[in-house]
């Protein structure tokens, strides 16, 4: 069932786990990603951005996303992940999505603001959940080459931010990074108990594949209630693709990366804690 993003978001915040932003962009991601959230019972974010346009026509993609929710009881939602301009994120909307960050993070605050409060003025009055974006993660790269110009959010201008443009959840950059890390990651997360407290907005995690499970476990402690995972899924299908051979039938790679991202899912959904919280979902 499609339910709001933002209700996923402030119950995970209240329960103190995090719902996993899983990035699909196949019929083998998506259903291996929906086969771990049935066997775990775990609401889930089926995300999809720009940046996978050259491999799938999102067009089409998109009703593969809408079927697989509306015929789950699972609670889910379908995400536009990095819409970088009012233009595409509206035609995400156009086609379906009920949910979406618009990222301006690349521009100065002043800009981002203005960016991210137009979407939102946009689609709130529609009931779509926004998610903005502050202090710049960047694209993929050489993790040496991104830190030295890194742009980690400034806790000061958090607040600002939120109240400035109204969005629903906040990414963050602590030194996170997509793609796959070269280097040991810098996070500044600071650790429970040495004077940090929980956020009072939910707040997301992008470019975690590749984090510790004690990183991950310190950041949902600390707020963050949705985290994005991509890499590591693709680096499951790699490996499940590779540990079949050149000899195997097509049909039987695509059984096999399915499977694959599936049990990485699942461990990914055990960590975050969201499994089992989809059962009675109206009721609690």
């Amino acid at each position: 069932m499609l339910v709001s993003t933002k209700d996923m978001l402030l119950r995970a915040q209240k329960e103190r786990y995090a719902v996993a932003n899983f990035c699909v962009w196949n019929v083998e991601m998506l259903s291996g990603v929906m086969h771990a959230c049935e066997k775990l019972q775990s609401p889930v974010i089926l995300s999809f951005g720009s940046g996978f346009l050259p491999n799938t026509d999102i067009n089409h993609f998109i009703h593969f996303m809408r079927s697989y929710a509306l015929h789950t009881a699972l609670p889910c939602s379908i995400h536009w992940d990095h819409g970088r301009s009012f233009e595409i994120v509206s035609h995400a909307i156009d086609i379906g999505y009920n949910s979406l960050v618009i990222d301006g993070s690349p521009y100065t605050l002043e800009e981002n603001i203005r960016r991210t409060k137009e979407v939102v003025d946009k689609f709130h009055p529609l009931c779509i959940p926004i998610e903005g974006e502050l202090g710049h993660v960047g694209a993929e790269t050489d993790y040496e080459e991104a830190l030295a110009h890194y742009q980690y959010t400034d806790p000061g201008q958090a607040a600002e931010f939120v109240e400035r443009t109204g969005v629903d959840s906040l990414a963050i950059a602590i030194g996170n990074q997509h793609g796959a890390y070269t280097a040991p990651p810098a996070d500044q997360l600071p650790h429970p108990g040495g004077g940090a407290r929980r956020r009072p907005h939910p707040l997301v995690l992008h470019g975690a594949s590749g984090l510790s499970d004690g990183d991950i476990r310190r950041a949902i402690e600390l707020g963050i209630t949705k985290i994005n995972i991509h890499t590591e899924l693709c680096e499951a299908a790699i490996a499940a693709v590779r540990a079949q051979g050149a000899a195997s039938r097509y049909q039987e790679l695509n059984i096999a990366v399915r499977n694959a991202v599936q049990r990485r899912a699942e461990e990914k959904i055990l960590l975050f804690g969201s499994d089992g919280k989809a059962q009675n979902w109206y009721e609690s």
